[in-house]
């Protein structure tokens, strides 16, 4: 899972802990190089809304500490607007509603998975076409350094290469490279690594799995090095 940090622009933190605002803002280049294209939020809204459920609430994206409840996403042209409520006595969320009424956080930040990008050209950021909305935090930073956002970036990407190797659905060579290129690898070096190693070993018939994990085992620890360093 990836995350990023908005300034969460709050209209409203009423006594009863209702707010609301936008989470996002579409077609605005961050610190990142990234812009979150209009109908990046639809698919996975509408997916919720199939299934009846709503990306969670968390406080400083941590699964063990629930807030609240999210009741109203939706993906307008302008951004991703939220409406939702802190749940009144839980400490957490207390806490929350005490800060954000009296302006001292107004932090939100995202956890999503990406589902298709189109990357950075040098002269545009990278694009954020379609996105799964996992979860919106309340945070206390709206926005972490850069080395810290990377790690945990870095860390999410791996888990999820990690994930569909074992689970037999290995990556694209494109989107293999777009890892590669994410976490800072020279573009020319992240497509040699993409189209001859990782790209003869998705082919392989008889041995591709073990083929596929020998021949991304030095670019994932090439990747941690880069993220934490």
């Amino acid at each position: 899972m990836k995350t990023k940090d908005f300034a969460f622009k709050v209209k409203a933190a009423g006594d009863a802990g209702e707010i609301e605002g936008y989470a996002s803002v579409f077609g605005v280049r961050d610190s990142y190089n990234e812009a979150v294209m209009p109908g990046a939020f639809s698919d996975s809204l509408a997916k919720h809304k199939r299934e009846g459920t709503y990306p969670l609430m968390l406080w400083q994206h941590n699964p063990d500490q629930p807030i609240g409840v999210w009741h109203e996403m939706s993906d307008d042209g302008k951004g991703l607007y939220a409406k939702g409520q802190l749940l009144k006595g839980v400490r957490r969320a207390d806490e929350a509603l005490i800060m954000l009424k009296a302006g001292a956080i107004q932090g939100m930040s995202i956890g999503y998975r990406e589902v298709d990008v189109e990357p950075s050209d040098g002269a545009t950021p990278r694009k954020l076409v379609k996105l799964n909305l996992l979860e919106a935090s309340i945070v206390s930073f709206p926005a972490n350094i850069r080395a810290r956002v990377d790690a945990v970036k870095a860390d999410g990407m791996m888990s999820e290469f990690a994930r569909r190797l074992r689970d037999g659905d290995p990556p694209s060579i494109k989107e293999f490279e777009d890892v590669l290129r994410e976490a800072g690898v020279p573009k020319a070096m992240a497509v040699q690594i993409a189209s001859v190693g990782y790209a003869k070993a998705v082919r392989s018939e008889s041995d591709g799995g073990e083929a596929i994990k020998s021949a991304v085992s030095e670019a994932i620890a090439s990747l941690r090095s880069i993220s934490h360093s």
